[in-house]
């Protein structure tokens, strides 16, 4: 009996290791190559597994953070960089028949890597092939792929007009599929809103390979929920038809910059309610960082407030004057530019960079890093500040951007999109950490400051819930794992989605009822 015992355990242990064993990268190409997509080389430029000589080269290239760029990060079987539309729907069938996840990658700057990596066996659909864009002034719209990034957006806007641009986010390198179906803050949010209430169509490919080329076929509800809601939810989004925006031939940026002992802690106080209701067409963003005091070895706060105005330096100095004197801007502080030059400005490239950086889709300075976002509703206390500013240089390390709304983002009800976070908002918070050491323990080191400085934050910000942005994806505020159920998507859907969380779900049970797309904070089906 305890022979047979053995013999049985044994028979076990090989069916177990056959079955993990079964899902390989070799047993995916196999599939790949059995739906034709692949040669049955491995050099393929569509296909790339690990014994590839290019894998790591292909899957790192749009990798930005180095926290999941690691010798122990779980990769997928393949990297698929399909080059057509018919080439997903072959991609996904593999997909199904050997029930292997697959991740969607435009751009890669998802903060918590959940484009390219994963805990159980899987495979990413590369988009950076789909970067297609056709600018009509006629219309004034034009067709984005969304593998395309907004660098490459925005200069084939620019090639085209001087007097057109598009309402996205300050990282030329960021895709267009990730971004635009987060939300898409940028500097023109004051005056237009984000990119997703600047899109008037789009095409999308569900789990059965189905192409849906418009909003028409692709139906209204689930238009609505790719404009906000995270298109990975719900399908490989191809691209956004989107409406371009006016804007002055010579628009006027400056930055001023001011530490605590130089008065900083007055004009933060007088900054959060100047920026939410000045002229709309002036966005002002705050910065605080921690730079080297006066005295050997102290520390203190940098303010810096760093400013576009859609229009010339006279009526910029006139808006500043008016509506925040004290911050004493001058005329030898503002430059006149045009709008596709402030795109470099925003992005941190010297003045006078020629604009074809734009179409490098390379990340230029690849970090360790880590992002939380917040949103305040109330003006804080001149005292309260002082003890944040505090808390920055004791927690060091960790910097905060502070954008401001009013304007268009006070007047688009929450509903219009899956995006919730409009009217009855001073500014959102991101807040920033970047380090270059490798290591666990340093890594562990700076995530314990990012959460220690966002959880000191937590009187002055919303509550109930505790609003957050998906585009700062942040997995500390919950994560469903693969299974992503109802009740797990709730704790991290109503924290980036409020009430229309539910509708998302409802769309979701509809369209993706097996939940097929799926991530850590995805959304869930109701079940």
């Amino acid at each position: 009996m305890e022979n047979i015992l053995v013999f049985c355990l044994l028979l076990l242990s090989v069916s177990v290791a056959t079955s993990q064993s079964v899902i390989d990268s070799a047993t995916f190409l196999r599939c790949i190559v059995r739906q034709g997509l692949n040669p049955p080389d491995q050099t393929s430029e569509v296909t790339y597994i690990p014994t590839n000589s290019s894998f790591a080269t292909v899957l790192r290239r749009r990798i930005p953070n180095l926290r999941f760029d690691k010798p122990t990060t779980p990769k997928p079987l393949a990297v698929v960089t399909v080059k057509n539309w018919s080439q997903i729907g072959t991609a996904l069938a593999c997909s199904r028949e050997l029930s292997v996840q697959v991740r969607i990658r435009s751009g890669g700057h998802d903060f918590e890597g959940l484009s390219y990596t994963s805990t159980v066996p899987f495979f990413v659909i590369d988009m950076f092939s789909f970067r297609s864009i056709d600018v009509n002034l006629t219309e004034g719209t034009a067709w984005v792929d969304s593998g395309a990034t907004i660098g490459e957006l925005y200069y084939r806007i620019a090639e085209k007009t001087n007097v057109f641009g598009f309402p996205a986010g300050l990282t030329p390198t960021l895709g267009v599929g990730g971004h635009f179906s987060g939300g898409g803050y940028g500097t023109m949010m004051r005056k237009y809103g984000l990119s997703v209430d600047n899109v008037v169509g789009s095409g999308i490919i569900d789990s059965n390979g189905n192409i849906y080329t418009d909003r028409v076929s692709m139906g209204e509800d689930l238009f609505w929920a790719i404009r906000g809601g995270g298109a990975a939810s719900f399908g490989i989004v191809l691209g956004y038809r989107i409406r371009l925006v006016p804007v002055p031939e010579r628009v006027t940026v400056f930055t001023v910059g001011k530490t605590v002992g130089e008065g900083a802690l007055d004009l933060i106080m007088k900054w959060q309610s100047f920026a939410p209701s000045t002229d709309r067409n002036m966005f002002v963003k705050l910065s605080l960082k921690i730079v080297n005091g006066t005295k050997p070895g102290e520390k203190t706060v940098l303010a810096s407030f760093t400013g576009i105005y859609l229009g010339g330096s006279s009526k910029t100095l006139n808006v500043m004057n008016r509506d925040f004197p004290e911050l004493k801007l001058k005329r030898t502080d503002c430059t006149e530019m045009r709008w596709i030059d402030s795109v470099l400005f925003w992005a941190g490239y010297p003045i006078g960079t020629p604009t074809s950086v734009l179409l490098d889709t390379a990340v230029a300075n690849k970090l360790f890093m880590k992002r939380k976002s917040d949103y305040v509703k109330r003006a804080i206390s001149r005292t309260d500040l002082d003890l944040i500013l505090k808390k920055l240089v004791q927690v060091e390390k960790v910097e905060m951007n502070w954008n401001p709304y009013g304007g268009r983002m006070g007047e688009i009800t929450s509903s219009r999109t899956p995006f919730p976070h409009r009217a009855g908002n001073l500014f959102n918070i991101e807040y920033l950490i970047d380090w270059s050491e490798a290591g666990d323990a340093v890594e562990k080191d700076y995530l314990s400051r990012a959460r220690e400085m966002h959880g000191f934050m937590t009187p002055y910000v919303s509550s109930n819930p505790r609003e957050a942005y998906l585009n700062y994806r942040d997995l500390d505020i919950g994560s469903g794992g693969n299974s992503t159920t109802y009740e797990g998507g709730k704790v991290y859907g109503a924290i980036y989605f409020k009430d229309n969380f539910e509708r998302l779900v409802n769309i979701k049970s509809i369209y993706d009822e097996i939940n097929f797309w799926r991530n850590e904070q995805s959304i869930p089906v109701r079940k």
